[in-house]
């Protein structure tokens, strides 16, 4: 028999994740539970699952081995407890928590328990960080990053994206955007951030817009502006990655990328956004049973949460952060 997975979700990602695992000769996928139970009875019919009444009854089943938790970022950490507090290995989308103290108990607990706690990353895994990786090298002692992502969204969307409280701050609920940076320049000594957002007038737990702009101060050096927003205040999309070095610079304007150096400019390929649910489900499976490594460990991602909450405290005080 193999891992019986439990699904907490019913939205994309999740029937994703659903048909990642069903594909797998390792894998059944044997319950789900959702916000609204109607969702969930359809998602059960549709995949041929067994419906859990509530997220508290999947994670205590005795017939799941691994709980996959694909909702709202305000109940990642409650509901990753719940499940390692009742042996279950979990997997679960970014953040962890957005409570930094909660999601640092959640990877000791995992540790001190001998259990699987994977927070899926796929940015990782993506064309544009892959090749962003390959040809840092070209371009010396990096120096400066810009990174923005900016959606319009005419009208703003009635979602739980949009909503305050079960998204939480921008740079912890869209935590790749910082944890792509991390990940490769390393350690962070301070931070600045500043946020606007505009709320519903009807509805104040949702907003109409929002953007947040931060700086990161690297321990080698590096500095990098990093802004992201969404919503009816913004009007021209981008998503565009710089990085200047001593030796030259890398650019990304969505999938299309440029290496500049004394020799002059070049076209750099960018694989595109496919398949990286797949892959991410492929390396939890080969990390259960036979103890492969994953690309991203649990301690890394809760790192990068500690950076975005910084900018979190930052944004609220208007003062640099300065992180231990």
């Amino acid at each position: 028999m193999g891992v019986r997975v439990g699904l907490i979700g019913t939205g994309y990602a999740a029937k994703v994740r659903a048909e990642s695992f069903l594909g797998h000769v390792q894998s059944d996928v044997v319950r789900v539970a959702g916000r609204d139970l109607s969702r969930a009875k359809a998602f059960a019919m549709e995949y041929g699952l067994t419906v859990s009444e509530s997220w508290q009854d999947l994670v205590s089943a005795a017939d799941v081995d691994l709980v996959v938790i694909s909702t709202v970022s305000a109940l990642h950490g409650d509901m990753t407890e719940a499940a390692l507090d009742a042996d279950k290995h979990v997997v679960v989308e970014y953040p962890l928590s957005l409570d930094v103290v909660q999601a640092e108990r959640l990877v000791m607990m995992a540790e001190a328990k001998g259990l699987m706690l994977h927070v899926e990353h796929i940015e990782l895994l993506g064309g544009l960080h892959l090749a962003m990786r390959s040809h840092l090298p070209s371009i010396g002692t990096p120096l400066y990053i810009n990174y923005r992502t900016l959606n319009p969204q005419h009208p703003a969307p009635k979602k739980w994206t949009y909503h305050q409280k079960l998204s939480g701050f921008p740079f912890c609920n869209a935590l790749s955007r910082v944890n792509r940076l991390t990940r490769v320049f390393g350690e962070v000594r301070a931070v600045d951030c500043c946020m606007r957002m505009r709320l519903d007038e009807q509805e104040e737990n949702y907003f109409k817009s929002i953007l947040s702009s931060g700086r990161l101060q690297f321990a080698n050096g590096a500095v990098a502006e990093r802004t992201y927003g969404k919503g009816e205040d913004l009007w021209a999309y981008r998503r565009e990655v710089e990085i200047q070095g001593s030796m030259g610079a890398i650019s990304f304007n969505r999938n299309e990328g440029i290496l500049t150096t004394a020799e002059g400019k070049k076209k750099i390929a960018v694989a595109p956004r496919k398949g990286l649910f797949l892959q991410d489900t492929q390396t939890v499976l080969a990390h259960l049973p036979e103890g492969e490594p994953l690309y991203v460990t649990a301690s890394e991602s809760l790192y990068a949460l500690k950076v975005g909450d910084a900018m979190r405290r930052a944004s609220e005080s208007g003062q640099t952060v300065h992180l231990d």
